[in-house]
């Protein structure tokens, strides 16, 4: 009978901390709904992403009302740059409040990305842009100049005075 008493006081006074712990336990088991299924995973040079950009860019501001047909050029001031997991292990001898001699040696980490080894990326720093020209038909209105020039702003964090919208011949 103490038992018993024992433990429901036990549970009147953690039943919510374990309620918590068992809706945790239930969604770390809840499925992830990917099927489990590899995807691969698509790998692209910044040159890629740059056209891929441009083309993706062309593609919606053609749509816009006034716009019509549509090029887009953007000139890259830096391509981005990408910082991989480093594994730093240091060696040295004698004393470790004065050692002699140290060294250092860094190993980039990977993981198993199911068709092979891939580097864990811990910061991507992405292109910028020095300017962008775009031409149009309906680049000859106010109205389309300004729509043009605050959606290419928008996408590419240029400023209004580094984005030219054009006439198409």
């Amino acid at each position: 009978m103490k038992k018993i008493e024992g433990v429901r006081k036990l549970w009147e006074r953690y039943k919510y901390a374990a309620l918590v712990v068992l809706i945790g336990v239930g969604l770390l088991l809840w499925p992830s709904g990917d099927g489990g299924t590899d995807r691969p995973v698509l790998k692209r040079t910044q040159a890629e992403t740059g056209r891929d950009l441009q083309t993706e860019m062309a593609d919606i501001l053609g749509a816009m009302s006034g716009v019509g047909q549509v090029k887009v050029l953007l000139t890259v001031d830096s391509d981005g740059e990408r910082q991989l997991a480093q594994d730093t292990e240091l060696t040295y001898s004698g004393d470790t409040a004065s050692p002699e001699d140290y060294s250092r040696r860094s190993e980039t980490v990977l993981v198993d990305g199911g068709s092979g080894d891939e580097a864990v990326v811990t910061r991507t720093l992405y292109p910028t842009y020095r300017g962008a020209l775009v031409v149009c038909q309906g680049g000859d209105r106010a109205d389309v100049k300004l729509a043009v020039t605050e959606a290419v702003a928008a996408l590419t964090g240029l400023s209004a005075d580094r984005i030219t919208v054009a006439k198409w011949q």
